[in-house]
């Protein structure tokens, strides 16, 4: 199973610069994708039915143009579920799980914590997160949660650590959530095969950044640890070129 985790950063955008074309290069049998910006009846879903997917769900955020995550599947899933049951979570359209057989993915975006007041928003969504999936990981134990975590686990994620150290997505609250997070029963599939610095996933459009390669790594395919055995690999596609993000791969045995 190939798996495609991507923030677009506005999918109809991203459509625009090609981004469908790339996928049919790419053939994956998965994609999860985050900051889609659009309600359903926005979207043309025949061009993702053309290009191979026609399992494809979409949970946005209420208020238009914000937020909301999507999956296209290329098999069809055994149940879908449109978020968590929290009102608040719900509300931004931040998670979407689709289950097979032996394996569940979700494609989840954690909100940035741009101010105080979303700082809070963000913490408390942590907290609520992590209840939630010890939960769910007591019937659905195989789990991939992909997508924008907005939080840099450590120094060799970011281009400066040090002048961000008190920069949300690297605050020393949220790295240590993340390494806690991962350590209840999670693999970085990324870091699981690669330890290499200054590989990033998101670049400010300011100040040159992606040429520079000055990024953060935000995106994150993780695997449960019952599943690895059955990791293949991970990657960044810094290729990919229709966002802000780039994509991120996560192959996993069937």
């Amino acid at each position: 199973m190939k798996i495609i985790s991507y923030n677009v950063n506005g999918i109809r955008a991203a459509i625009k610069k090609g981004f469908l074309e790339w996928l049919t290069i790419v053939d994956p049998d998965v994609v999860c994708l985050q900051e889609i910006k659009a309600q359903k009846e926005q979207l043309d879903l025949s061009l993702f039915e053309e290009i191979g997917f026609p399992y494809h769900y979409w949970y946005s955020a209420q208020k238009k143009g914000y937020s909301g995550v999507a999956i296209l599947s290329k098999k069809e899933p055994q149940h879908i579920e449109f978020g968590t049951g929290i009102s608040y979570m719900d509300f931004e359209g931040r998670n979407l799980r689709i289950d097979f057989k032996d394996i569940s993915v979700m494609s989840m975006y954690l909100p940035s914590g741009t101010n105080l007041a979303r700082l809070d928003f963000k913490l408390q969504y942590m907290a609520d997160l992590r209840e939630y999936i010890d939960h769910l990981r007591e019937t659905r134990p195989n789990l991939v949660i992909c997508g924008d975590y907005n939080i840099c686990h450590t120094s060799i994620d970011i281009h400066d650590p040090v002048r961000n150290k008190n920069v949300s997505g690297f605050l020393p609250v949220e790295r240590q959530w993340i390494g806690d997070f991962m350590e209840s029963g999670f693999i970085d599939s990324f870091r699981y095969f690669n330890g290499e610095p200054h590989q990033y996933t998101w670049w400010s459009y300011r100040a040159n950044s992606r040429n520079n390669n000055k990024g953060w790594r935000l995106d994150y395919a993780l695997v449960s640890t019952t599943l690895e055995k059955k990791l293949v690999r991970s990657a960044i596609l810094s290729e990919a070129k229709h966002s802000d993000h780039c994509p991120i791969l996560v192959e996993i045995e069937p």
